[in-house]
């Protein structure tokens, strides 16, 4: 775009026919929910502005997609993937969303996920939603794409759009993102604004770029977080970071782990001591095994309080559904479309929950602090005096399976989860493949230490480049 060769309008043009080719024809990968009406429109005015020399930044003119639970004043609803939010529309942006749009980013459209973010029924099977019906792995259109974030992740995977922004509560950035290949990035807890995405509990819930390399998500969250909480480096300074001398706790991939993943772990610790990075092993704290049924219980007591807070806010002519209860209703009475693969039994547990001044509650937080923190990451770190933390990812993709819904291979990193719970930063990078799917590694820092964290990320990217592009079609 710089030297004229391309133009943001361009990028919308050719974005928008591998939409239409790929994801909503042809294979039908249905990770794009909506097109944005105003894009093009969006991108000629960012080319008049590059022509006259007012640039806003490395994301001028670079089109995202934005997942469908974060509002946009774009002619689109944000639907968390429900029919109860189908004509659920913002006359304003979400917080993040404004400052990405400032710095020039065009909003494309918006994408499928995980109805409510993955936490309505017991077996429900990622990328599914009522409104977008199920999305598909990027590298392999029988298996799952994972979730909540499955359309940001499948989308940005398969090049429908530059990037893409995804949410976490615990999971729904990494997860996804790591079995379709990608760098994704799920921050310190507070360090991008919550407004305006349908929560469920704001104490876990944060968004997250998801992105194709590392590069490419400091240089997404340089625009998305709220300056003062933490500090993001430049390219420069990824750049020059090199892994030698660098302290990094590795934890053993679980005993239930792929044997393929677990040979990709061993891989890579390989590669971290080739480098001279000095790893530390260590083992899973004793407060990994704590913090689980405390934290679903403690998310159960929020949910109820934050949606139905959420619901108050938005439009009563557009959205008569004004309380979880009243969401259970809808459900019922649409039970055809709503209910047809899986049930709301987390809703109608939820519903049951007192306020958040309850004892229960209070007792369920302060066992997720403890168990996930205390004597989880906070203990880690003190034991490995480690920069960063690292574990496996995930084992290969599991197939879809609408019967008995998500069926993980057990891989999935208690550490990863431990920093959700807690709010902890966390990304995961590309470290291999299992007969062309893809395998990553998770890396934790402390609170607010992004920097840490993207620079360790940046610095194992380019000694593994391990990312392989899927074959789409």
């Amino acid at each position: 775009m710089a030297s004229g060769a391309s133009s943001a309008a361009a990028l919308v043009f050719a974005y928008l026919d591998r939409i239409a080719r790929f994801d909503h024809a042809g294979p039908e990968y249905r990770s794009v929910l909506g097109i944005n009406p105003a894009a093009l429109d969006a991108a000629r005015s960012l080319d008049q502005e590059r022509k006259a020399g007012k640039l806003r930044g490395p994301l001028h003119g670079i089109p995202l997609l934005i997942k469908d639970n974060i509002e946009t004043l774009d002619p689109l609803p944000t639907t968390a993937g429900s029919l109860a939010l189908a004509r659920s529309f913002s006359s304003v942006d979400a917080p993040l969303v404004a400052r990405l749009r400032a710095a020039g980013a065009i909003v494309l459209g918006k994408t499928n996920l995980s109805e409510w973010a993955n936490f309505r029924g017991n077996r429900s099977t990622s990328g599914w939603s009522a409104v977008g019906g199920q999305t598909r792995n990027a590298y392999d259109r029988l298996r799952n794409p994972s979730g909540s974030s499955a359309g940001s992740a499948v989308a940005a995977a398969a090049s429908f759009c530059a990037a893409s922004i995804g949410t976490e509560t615990d999971g729904s950035i990494l997860s996804p993102a790591s079995v379709n290949g990608l760098v994704g990035l799920k921050p310190t807890v507070g360090t991008v604004n919550g407004k305006g995405i349908v929560p469920i509990t704001p104490r876990q819930d944060t968004a997250g770029p998801m992105t194709r390399s590392v590069a490419d998500a400091a240089l997404l969250f340089a625009a998305m977080y709220e300056p003062g909480t933490t500090r993001v480096p430049d390219l420069a300074e990824l750049e020059a970071v090199r892994l030698r001398g660098l302290r990094i706790g590795v934890l053993a991939p679980a005993a239930s782990s792929h044997t393929g993943a677990t040979g990709v772990h061993e891989t890579v610790r390989a590669a971290l001591a080739h480098e001279g990075a000095i790893v530390v092993d260590a083992d899973a704290p004793a407060g990994f095994a704590n913090f689980g049924d405390p934290e679903y219980e403690a998310m159960l007591f929020e949910f109820r309080h934050a949606l139905e807070i959420y619901l108050a806010g938005l439009d009563p002519a557009h959205v008569p559904t004004r309380t979880l209860a009243s969401l259970i209703d809808f459900n019922l009475s649409h039970a055809s479309k709503e209910l047809a693969l899986f049930g709301q039994e987390i809703f109608e547990l939820a519903v049951t929950k007192g306020g958040l001044d309850d004892p229960a509650y209070r007792k369920s937080v302060d066992a997720v602090s403890r168990g996930a923190d205390t004597e989880g990451l906070a203990t880690l770190f003190t034991q490995t005096r480690a920069s960063v933390l690292l574990a496996l990812s995930n084992g290969p993709a599991e197939l879809i399976d609408p019967v008995w819904g998500d069926r993980p291979d057990g891989g999935w990193p208690m550490m990863a989860s431990a920093a959700a719970a807690v709010g902890y930063p966390s990304i995961t990078v590309p470290a291999g493949t299992i007969r062309g799917l893809p395998i990553g590694v998770t890396l934790v820092a402390r609170r607010f230490e992004e920097a840490a964290l993207l620079r360790a990320a940046f610095a194992l990217e380019r000694v593994l480049q391990a990312r392989r592009a899927p074959v789409i079609g």
